[in-house]
């Protein structure tokens, strides 16, 4: 089986994407209104800055924090661990997986191209992970 590309992915896409400075009452909006669980933040030229995500979200609200003053530059993830386009499918999902991610942004040059989710992949692509997780599991 030929390991699609991220950017196989991601070509069509248009994530949902809002600049550091958006409220985390409007984000959460946005999320709930595109159905997705993630949003990018970008800053000019669609430079990736961070993450902010469902359970981002979360974490605001057992803080107490006011939803309409918090912004994503606040709470959000630095910085997060992206892929490239040119990269392959196993790679993302053993990412995602090692990590426990649940969204994955993916970048060239900083800019973003796409994001994926556990989701995003094929039947083949996870029976393919478990096979190799069992075959590891196995050599210790």
């Amino acid at each position: 089986m030929r390991d699609r590309s991220m950017g196989d992915l991601v070509k069509d896409q248009r994530p949902l994407a809002m600049p550091p400075g958006t409220s985390v009452a409007e984000a959460c909006a946005a999320m709930h209104g595109r159905r997705v669980g993630a949003v990018l933040v970008v800053e000019e030229g669609d430079r990736l800055v961070g993450i902010f995500t469902g359970r981002d979200a979360l974490r605001c609200l057992a803080e107490a924090r006011d939803a309409k003053a918090t912004t994503l530059a606040e709470v959000m993830t630095p910085s997060p661990t992206t892929l490239h386009p040119r990269d392959g499918a196993m790679e993302a999902l053993r990412l995602l997986d090692d990590a426990g991610f649940r969204h994955l942004p993916i970048c060239e040059d900083g800019r973003v191209c796409g994001i994926v989710s556990r989701y995003d992949f094929r039947a083949r692509e996870h029976a393919r992970l478990d096979e190799e997780s069992g075959f590891f599991e196995r050599m210790r």
